[in-house]
């Protein structure tokens, strides 16, 4: 039987961190409602499209619009299974909101599945609820994983890590492995 889940996003996410999850864990039978704060269903949230062109860190190119599928407004936690946080730009800016923070800390606190990638580490460390435990990011976020008391996972950018209801990666190559563990958790079986 499919799952609710819960999916934050921002403007700026990280393209593919965004479209690839939402639609992947639609396309095995999950339930995942796409929410914006102070946009409801039916808005979109401008993504970004992340590379590598030489440059010491990434490029970012304008990416789709992504149409969120239901209401920040409306959203009781309580009322979903696991939570999906993109990376990007959006974790940075999303975690200043509190109304956001408080979504993240209901299913940090309570040890429902969590998957982020990339920069969503951000708003892990943000709540105060992964000291102890093993967490990837995006390597500029190694900082901010430590300080929160977490070890920083030092993994290939196409690999996963799961410690209790954590799913983490360090960026998009890695989202075969780490949608893979995310189902797990979740107790998904897919037959082939």
């Amino acid at each position: 039987m499919g799952k609710k889940l819960l999916m934050i996003c921002g403007d700026y996410c990280e393209d593919y961190e965004t479209m690839v999850p939402f639609q992947a864990l639609q396309a095995v039978g999950h339930t995942v409602h796409a929410v914006a704060p102070d946009k409801k269903a039916g808005d979109f949230i401008h993504t970004a499209i992340h590379d590598f062109e030489g440059a010491q860190t990434y490029s970012e190119k304008p990416g789709h619009r992504f149409t969120l599928n239901a209401s920040f407004a409306d959203v009781k936690p309580e009322q979903y299974d696991g939570l999906v946080i993109p990376g990007g730009r959006g974790p940075e800016y999303l975690r200043m909101h509190a109304s956001v923070m408080a979504l993240v800390k209901h299913f940090t606190s309570t040890g429902k599945p969590v998957a982020a990638v990339c920069h969503g580490a951000q708003l892990l460390a943000a709540t105060g609820d992964i000291k102890g435990r093993t967490i990837s990011a995006y390597p500029a976020c190694q900082v901010e994983v430590e300080l929160a008391g977490a070890t920083y996972a030092q993994i290939a950018v196409d690999q996963a890590v799961t410690d209790g209801p954590f799913v983490t990666a360090p960026a998009w190559p890695a989202h075969p492995a780490w949608i893979a563990q995310f189902l797990e958790v979740l107790g998904t079986k897919i037959s082939h």
